[in-house]
């Protein structure tokens, strides 16, 4: 394992040379960097299969040179579980990027950006495997640069060097918050070390465990996207690449997922029950408005970008009732809803991951992000169509896919903190999950529209029109992952076992046995008396209802006359794209019901010849407040303005002044020290 694990980095590294070393060369820049990326994601994936089959701790450390920091590696079930979706998102975003990045040739250093991308996942990969705060933190670091490079490719556009600078900002802003929350911990424990953590916030006063608990959860709530910490996400995603679009939402943003879990689970025995009611509101609140937000948008990558903030909040529900259930004593309860969390946060690395690409097919072949131009898509790129519909159906949380999965899994875990707690905290689980239920309706609204608009009906621009195929290398990356949301949907029995290496280090609890009942063929709520479900049995029902329209046909239909005729078009001489429904027309009922949350601004302009009753054209203009940047940020920004105003007549470029300030601070110093 060690040997596969190290050969992986080594992969990475040899790819981002070979990106380097092909900057003059754009196809062997190519050919290099995706092939050494490629052989680097297999390697990890073989690496962390066998971790997680192996148990156990693995670790060893390399001296650095200066007292207290040293770069250590510690690899166990849940860092395992990381670097497992970890090498399944790169290895099918590296297949599929062999024909995006051709694209590129000529125009696009594409050198520097297999570079970068082969970094990415290095930092990532060290990112899940690091020993002690100050390797997370260095690996953290060099993520976050490698990210904002990529998010920053196409710099030439002002959009994306503002979306990238936002990135940065609000990245450098969370680390910060982490350095403080590692720095309490190890004046505490005496060590860097993550295994000296172990249970050393629950030996802190209440409100440093408080203060430490808030710390983590903002710092890595701000890489997650947790609302109302999000505002980087949905200006980064859409002007990335499409292949960097797929990792940065599948995995780059998991970290903050698996920082959580290794903060919440491992490093407290058990945070206060209040924590857990946090995470689980903040969860609840991501998720409702992720999805609401995502409505209004008819940029493909943006509306996917928002799905995102949704799903983050999905998994933050389950981390949070599983903290809640921890507090109060539930252990079996809070591995349930700790899988719950942990299988929909693989889940959602993967359906994300294939729309992105989806997505990205479309651009590749349209040129246009905006869904109001596309339309009829389904025939000149099935494939796409089928891979981008698989995604849909698993992000929607609709049986038989993966993501009916962990949705079910966290629906029974509110469910059953309702009848299994006593206090007034029973009264948060059925509220949680009734918003849950709205937000999978709501998602599967906006994706009738995503893949209605953009796939089906009649193209509504020439670009649309003369879509073509992607090539065979980003199909052959989409169809993996959309074989993926099948596997670990009606394979969800067989796959749950790997959570209990992972549920015992962290609560010491093996839950997946309690979870598979009919001799695997279905899943269980985890109780004696509680629901059962089987995707395997729904996909058979499927089939066979599938089945009997071929069969009628061939009983009944084969003889029967026939007759062709136009599409009825209510009297029309034919339809047109003008017909049609448009992505703005479809989200107009939910704009309606929520106008209090989205304050709609809207614009109306006619334009006529004779009299305002018979106008020639008209023009339309609609848009929402963007209520967190605008009530929220916007006023931080002014007030960080105000004070870097008053601050700059400190630098007056007098000597003399600056002579005050060091005799000021000198004598602050001794003051300081003789007290102490």
């Amino acid at each position: 394992m060690t040997v596969l694990f190290t050969a992986g980095l080594i992969a990475y590294l040899a790819g981002a040379v070979a990106g380097i070393a092909g900057v003059r060369a754009p196809r062997r820049a190519r050919i290099g960097a995706f092939s050494f990326a490629l052989v680097g994601a297999l390697l990890e994936i073989v690496a962390a299969i066998g971790a997680l089959a192996q148990g156990g701790v693995t670790a060893w450390t390399l001296p650095s040179g200066v007292p207290l920091f040293s770069w250590a590696i510690r690899v166990n079930a849940l860092s395992a579980y990381f670097n497992l979706t970890l090498g399944i998102l790169a290895a099918a975003v590296s297949i599929y990027s062999f024909g995006y990045v051709r694209a590129m040739e000529g125009r696009r250093n594409i050198g520097v950006l297999g570079c970068f991308y082969n970094i990415l996942l290095l930092s990532l990969t060290l990112v899940f495997v690091a020993g002690n705060a100050f390797f997370f933190l260095v690996a953290w670091e060099v993520m976050a640069l490698a990210a904002w490079a990529l998010v920053s490719f196409e710099h030439e556009k002002a959009r994306t060097r503002r979306a990238g600078m936002l990135f940065l900002i609000m990245s450098h802003a969370g680390s910060g918050l982490l350095l403080v929350g590692f720095l309490i911990l190890a004046r505490a424990s005496g060590s860097l070390d993550f295994a000296t953590f172990h249970h050393a916030a629950s030996a802190l006063p209440a409100w440093q465990q408080g203060a430490v608990f808030l710390l983590f959860f903002l710092g890595f709530g701000v890489k997650a996207g947790v609302v109302p910490l999000h505002v980087w996400l949905p200006e980064a995603h859409p002007v990335s690449p499409s292949n960097i679009s797929a990792l940065m939402s599948g995995i780059v943003i998991k970290t903050g997922i698996y920082g959580m879990a290794l903060v919440f689970f491992d490093f407290f025995d058990a945070p206060p029950a209040w924590a857990g009611i946090l995470v689980l509101g903040a969860g609840v609140l991501s998720a409702l408005l992720g999805v609401l937000y995502a409505l209004m948008e008819h940029d493909l990558k943006r509306l996917l970008a928002y799905h995102s903030i949704e799903n983050i909040g999905i998994i933050l529900i389950g981390f949070g009732a599983a903290m809640v259930f921890r507090a109060l004593g539930h252990p079996a309860m809070a591995g349930v809803a700790l899988i719950a969390g942990l299988y929909h946060t693989l889940n959602h690395a993967i359906f994300k991951s294939l729309l992105f690409l989806g997505a990205g097919s479309v651009h590749y072949s349209t040129g246009t992000r905006n869904m109001e131009e596309m339309g009829g898509l389904i025939r000149p790129m099935p494939v796409t169509a089928l891979c981008f519909l698989i995604g849909a159906v698993a992000i929607s949380g609709l049986p038989p896919l993966n993501g009916f999965v962990s949705e079910w899994l966290t629906y029974q875990a509110l469910l059953a903190g309702f009848g299994s707690t006593q206090t007034l905290t029973r009264v948060i689980f059925p509220i949680a999950g009734a918003l849950l239920a709205l937000t999978a309706a709501l998602a599967a609204a906006c994706f009738v529209k995503a893949f209605g608009i953009s796939f089906l009906a009649l193209p509504r621009s020439e670009n649309a029109a003369q879509a073509h195929e992607a090539p065979l290398s980003m199909r052959l990356g989409m169809g993996f992952l959309a074989a993926g949301c099948v596997a670990l949907g009606l394979g969800a029995t067989w796959f749950l076992p790997v959570f209990d290496p992972i549920t015992e280090q962290l609560i010491g609890v093996r839950a997946s046995s309690a979870l598979t009942a009919a001799n695997g063929f279905a899943i269980s709520a985890g109780a004696p008396h509680a629901g059962t479900v089987s995707t395997v049995g729904i996909a058979a029902m499927l089939v066979l209802l599938s089945a009997l329209p071929a069969l009628f046909w061939l009983v009944w239909g084969r003889a029967g006359r026939r007759a062709t005729g136009p599409t009825w078009d209510c009297g029309l001489p034919g339809l047109t794209a003008d017909n049609e429904y448009t992505a703005t027309g479809f989200s107009k009922p939910f704009r309606m019901i929520f106008s209090a949350l989205y304050r709609p601004r809207r614009e109306i302009q006619a334009e006529y010849e004779v009299s305002p009753y018979y106008p020639t054209a008209i023009r339309f203009e609609s848009e929402i407040e963007p209520s967190f940047e605008k009530r929220m940020y916007d006023p931080l920004r002014g007030w960080l303005y105000r004070m870097a105003g008053r601050m700059r007549s400190v630098q007056a470029g007098s000597i003399h002044a600056y002579l005050a300030y060091i005799f000021v601070a000198l004598l602050a110093l001794l003051l300081f020290g003789v007290r102490g």
